[in-house]
């Protein structure tokens, strides 16, 4: 019996109660059940009849006791105990238990989705550095998160899109053009223009593609540089993500907007809506009716557009293109955009609680890297990638909240030992995998056999718990765009996992020895752990080894 299916055997015992006339309340749409957190208290536990007292105007133990004689009565229910103000803790027969292994395996990489989130239509908007150099440590937080919050909310049921602006127009880019342009000239890299091997490196793709770069007049060659430049540049980000294991569904060019019109328009828009004033011959947004610390300007004096007016627009243009709910996941020195942001989405007529959200990532610190010597001063994710692995990287960076400051240690990722989270969970998956190969070898085969009832040792017990609980794991961890709860998860299962494999045997010790259903039930219970690891570390876009 899986947890869906006890909630709705919950939910119609609850019906039935009602429909007798012994309770006077309205049936809830859902019934949760949860995992107790003594074991002892049974195998799940429902808080329901709390939930019901009140407006049913009786005892929530005596709501409970209602229920409880009709849950007795369900096949593959072995308890039921009213515990507490009126918790019900429900034991199953270990057959009912035991059937979720089966369930587990013909569900295959579907098991542990859920519609939680279905009804959503979300963008997730994350990484967005600018394309004047290549990524680097300072990125890879979100690129690892939002990446896996994008697909723990498409896993939940969400329409998601994962979206990547591209910072392409402002005075940044024409110091990136001209840092490249003088490079390609033999000049010096000019005065707050962007120094490292990797200008080098544009430079001389630039001329390739255009030997007269230097010979053509300055502001032209500044044009040329520029889109040779950022067509290499943003390819190489491009790259460096796609070996990080992160894509987009969208690249979004923040010069699309400017030459569009569409900075124009939304601030027209903008002043249809009544936030919009004229003063000291700036136009100004009117943020502080919202909340925001101060007025924001959306077009100097000299008749410019702010980024501020750029990213006015970009939020409209989410907002046109049907996105109902607008995640931000920005950086450590972004604090000051959370006011901004709302104050935008609400002087658009959206709801600053609901259609936007805003989470900022803290730095990350790694022991023991180098600085790159492309790029001078910063440590490139590419070379991260080399050194530790993408799979290292990714689950260490999952493993925390994302508000916490974290510090990591470069040769402590790369340890094969079971101190290290992320062999220690790869390791498990490798082990069922094997385990499945050597079963094989030894005449255990899952599909002769499969008795539930037989799984009845303790350790059985508690990693079909585990095994339950994955969906909950999966909805929760996307309510709450917190992927480390799945990464914590994998480390409890790996856990029990492996003290079940070293008590309950699933091979015969001999040649000797028959093989039973119960050899063969426990190989189901092996590879429905084996799926939930994997189901589980694609979540984290980590990869799941057959062998280690």
């Amino acid at each position: 019996m899986t947890p869906e299916e006890l909630s709705a055997a919950i939910r119609a015992a609850l019906q039935s109660v009602v429909d007798s006339g012994d309770l006077l309340v309205a049936v809830p749409d859902e019934v949760r059940v949860e995992r107790p957190r003594n074991r002892d208290h049974g195998d799940w536990s429902t808080n329901v009849a709390l939930q019901l007292a009140k407006p049913a105007g009786r005892p929530p133990r005596e709501v409970a006791t209602l229920l409880a004689g009709r849950l007795a009565d369900l096949a593959g229910v072995k308890t039921v105990d009213v515990a507490g103000p009126g918790f019900l803790n429900i034991t199953l027969e270990a057959a009912s238990a035991g059937e979720l292994a089966r369930t587990i395996v013909e569900t295959g990489a579907e098991y542990g989705r859920n519609d939680a989130e279905a009804g959503h239509v979300i963008n997730v908007e994350f990484i967005s550095a600018n394309p004047t150099g290549p990524l680097h440590i300072g990125h890879t937080r979100w690129a690892a998160l939002g990446d896996s919050m994008a697909r723990l909310l498409l896993a939940s049921g969400a329409e998601v899109t994962s979206e990547y602006y591209i910072n392409d127009a402002g005075a940044q880019m024409d110091k990136f053009a001209e840092s490249v342009l003088a490079r390609a000239a033999g000049r010096p890299t000019p005065e707050g223009g962007y120094p490292g091997a990797y200008i080098d490196d544009l430079a001389a793709t630039a001329l390739a593609a255009r030997p007269d770069l230097t010979d053509l007049p300055h502001d032209e060659a500044v044009a040329v540089a520029r889109e040779l430049a950022y067509a290499a540049q943003l390819q190489d980000i491009k790259d460096t993500l796609a070996d990080f294991g992160v894509r987009f569904d969208v690249w979004f060019s923040e010069r699309s907007l400017h030459d569009g019109g569409a900075v124009g328009q939304a601030v027209a828009r903008l002043r249809e809506q009544g936030h919009v004033y004229d003063a000291d011959g700036a136009v100004w947004l009117r943020t502080t009716t919202f909340g925001d610390d101060k007025d924001r300007v959306l077009v100097r004096a000299d008749g410019v557009p702010t980024y501020f007016a750029a990213d006015a627009a970009y939020y409209l243009s989410k907002k046109d293109r049907g996105f109902e709910q607008k995640i931000y996941l920005l950086g450590a020195d972004h604090h000051g955009y959370i006011n901004r942001l709302k104050a935008i989405a609400a002087c658009a007529g959206d709801d600053p609680e609901h259609n936007i959200e805003v989470r900022i990532g803290q730095l990350v610190n790694l022991g023991g890297a180098r600085l790159s010597k492309r790029a001078g001063n910063i440590i490139e994710l590419r070379d991260l990638i080399r050194w530790i692995g993408t799979d290292a990287i990714r689950y260490s960076l999952a493993r925390y909240p994302a508000d916490s400051p974290l510090s990591l240690e470069g040769e402590e990722l790369r340890k094969q030992t079971n101190d290290n989270p992320v062999f220690y969970v790869q390791y498990a998956h490798a082990r069922t995998a094997n385990l499945a190969r050597l079963a094989a070898e030894d005449g255990v085969h899952r599909a002769d056999g499969f008795d539930a009832g037989l799984l009845t040792d303790p350790t059985e017990a508690a990693l079909l718990a585990a095994l339950g609980d994955f969906p909950r794991v999966v909805a929760q961890a996307a309510h709450l765009r917190e992927p480390h709860r799945v990464a914590r998860y994998l480390e409890g299962l790996a856990a029990r996992f492996h003290k079940w494999y070293d008590t309950c045997r699933v091979r015969p010790q001999n040649a000797q020895e028959e093989v039973t259903d119960l050899h063969r039930t426990r190989l189901w219970l092996g590879e429905a752990t084996r799926q939930v690891l994997a189901n589980g570390l694609d979540l984290l876009g980590v990869s799941a080894p057959e062998r280690m």
